[in-house]
C-alpha cells in the first residue's frame, strides 16, 4: 500500500522521460528533469524557512513556472499550498492569510503591491519571485535559474492520502470566502479523470489560460504531468498572446471561461491566425451558443463543456460532441453542448433530487438540485464545521445548482437555486433568458 498523491506524477516523469520538454514560459524551456529540480529547490528552501508538515504556504502569482512547481514542492514536504486569486484586494488577501494561518507568502512581481499591503496587515513574511524595486517588498526567491539540475525531487511526507494537499478559497461573492480543503487522494483521482476527459497524452501541449489558483487549475497542474505532456505558462490571457502561443508552441489543449473564447473571436489578431491542428478546449460556466461553436469551428477549436465547483476540485461532469454528430450544424451542436453531460470517470455519483429528496424523472423537464458523492470532493471547509455539515447533509454534497436529467442520462443546469426568477408564481430560469438573448445577432454576451 502507498497513499495516492498527484505529487508522485513528477517523480515518475523524471524516471520515465527526464529529457522530455516539460514547461515553456515565453522563451524559457525546462525538461522534466530541470522542472523537478526547480520543485526540489523550492521544497528545500521551504524546509530551511521552518515549514513543517501541516503548515500553510500561501502564494499569489499569475501562471508562472514557480506556481506550477509549488503544486509539487509544497505538498511533497507535507505542507499545504494556498494559491490566492491574483484579482483580490489587499483586505481580502489579508483575511485569507489570517484565516489560513499562513506561515509565509510568496508573490510574483505583478502581485507585489497587493501582497505587501496584505502581508504587513497580518504580519506574514513576504518573499518575491522577482526584483522588489528596492522598496522593501521582501526578500527575493529565484527559482527559474537553472543552476543545480542535480537536485532530486522526492515525495517525503505524504503518509496519508486523506491529508490536506491544498487550501483553495471560494470567490466570496456572498460574504467572506470559505477555505476549501483538498486531499491528496481526491487530487490524484481528479487529475487522472482529466487526462481521460480531455484526451491528454505524451504528444499534448497544454496552454495555461485557466488560472492555476482556480481549483488548483482544475487539477490540470498534475494531469498534464501525469500524461507526460507540455505545460505552456502564460501569465495573463491576452488574446494576441494566446494566438501567438497557439502557433509557436503547437498547442493542442487549453481551458478557460467562455469570456476568454469571446475575447479571442473579437480580437484583430484572429484574422492572422492560421490553425494548423484541431485544439480541444475545456470550458465551463455559460453554455456555448451556436454562434460561438460555429466561429470556434472555423478556428479548428472543439469544445468540451464542463461543470464543477471549487468544492469538487473543478470539473465533475463533462459533455462533448459525439463522433456521429461531427458534421451536424452549429445549432444542433449547441443544443447538445448546452448540457453539462455525465460524470467524469473518477468523479463517482451525480444525483438530481426534488425538494423531498426523491430522484427526478429523466424527462428533461422535472427540476431538482444536483447532489454529488465520491472521492473528488473536498474534505470540508477549513475552520467552519457548521458550513461543512450543512454542505454534506445526508452524506451528499449539496451544490445549490438546479438541473434536469435527460432520457440519455445527461444533466442540464437550469439555474442556481438563489438565481431563479419567480414571476406570477412561475419559475423562470435566468440561464434560459441568457440563452435566448445570445441568439440575437447584436448580442455578444448576456448575463441575467
Amino acid at each position: 500500500y502507498q497513499p495516492l498523491t498527484p505529487v508522485a506524477f513528477l517523480e515518475r516523469a523524471v524516471e520515465a522521460f527526464p529529457e522530455r520538454l516539460a514547461v515553456v514560459w515565453d522563451q524559457e524551456r525546462w525538461t522534466y528533469r530541470e522542472f523537478a529540480s526547480m520543485a526540489a529547490r523550492l521544497a528545500d528552501w521551504l524546509k530551511r524557512q521552518g515549514i513543517a508538515p501541516g503548515d500553510v504556504v500561501s502564494m499569489i502569482s499569475h501562471n508562472r513556472p514557480e506556481l506550477l512547481a509549488a503544486h509539487y514542492a509544497v505538498p511533497a514536504i507535507g505542507a499545504v499550498l494556498n494559491a490566492i486569486n491574483t484579482r483580490l484586494d489587499p483586505g481580502t488577501v489579508g483575511y485569507i492569510l489570517k484565516h489560513a494561518q499562513s506561515r509565509l507568502l510568496i508573490a510574483d512581481p505583478g502581485s507585489l503591491e497587493v501582497a505587501r499591503e496584505a502581508a504587513v496587515s497580518v504580519r506574514v513574511p513576504l518573499w518575491s519571485l522577482g526584483p522588489d524595486g528596492g522598496d522593501g517588498a521582501g526578500e527575493m526567491l529565484d527559482l527559474v535559474n537553472k543552476g543545480g539540475e542535480s537536485d532530486r525531487f522526492t515525495v517525503e511526507a505524504v503518509c496519508d492520502e486523506w491529508q490536506p494537499l491544498c487550501l483553495n478559497y471560494t470567490s466570496g461573492t456572498t460574504g467572506r470566502p470559505k477555505g476549501v480543503v483538498y486531499h491528496h487522494r481526491g487530487a490524484y483521482l481528479n487529475a487522472l479523470g482529466n487526462v481521460l476527459a480531455l484526451g491528454l497524452d505524451r504528444a499534448s501541449v497544454y496552454l495555461w489560460t485557466l488560472p492555476m489558483f482556480h481549483c488548483s487549475g482544475w487539477s490540470h497542474s498534475w494531469a498534464v504531468t501525469a500524461a507526460g505532456a507540455v505545460h505552456v505558462c502564460l501569465e495573463k490571457p491576452d488574446p494576441a498572446q494566446i494566438f501567438a502561443v497557439l502557433e509557436r508552441d503547437q498547442v493542442t489543449h487549453f481551458a478557460c471561461a467562455p469570456v476568454i473564447l469571446y475575447m479571442l473571436l473579437n480580437d484583430p489578431k484572429r484574422q492572422d491566425y492560421a490553425p494548423m491542428r484541431r485544439i480541444t478546449v475545456g470550458t465551463g460556466g455559460a453554455a456555448p451558443t451556436s454562434a460561438l461553436i460555429e466561429q470556434l469551428d472555423a478556428l479548428s477549436i472543439d469544445i468540451v463543456h464542463l461543470y464543477g465547483l471549487t468544492e469538487s476540485y473543478g470539473p465533475v461532469t463533462l459533455c462533448e460532441v459525439p463522433a456521429q454528430m461531427a458534421d451536424a450544424d452549429p445549432g444542433t451542436k449547441a443544443l447538445f453542448l448546452a448540457r453539462q453531460g455525465v460524470s467524469h470517470m473518477t468523479a463517482n455519483r451525480v444525483r438530481i433530487v426534488d425538494q423531498q429528496g426523491a430522484e427526478v424523472a429523466a424527462d428533461g423537464v422535472q427540476l431538482g438540485e444536483i447532489l454529488l458523492q465520491g472521492n473528488t470532493l473536498m474534505a470540508g471547509y477549513y475552520k467552519d464545521e457548521a458550513a461543512s455539515e450543512a454542505a454534506f447533509a445526508d452524506g451528499w454534497f449539496r451544490t445549490g445548482d438546479l438541473a434536469v436529467r435527460h432520457p440519455d442520462g445527461a444533466i442540464e443546469i437550469r439555474d442556481r437555486a438563489k438565481d431563479i426568477v419567480i414571476s406570477g408564481g412561475e419559475n423562470i430560469s435566468s440561464l434560459e433568458i441568457e440563452s435566448v438573448l445570445h441568439q440575437h445577432p447584436a448580442v455578444l454576451l448576456a448575463a441575467v
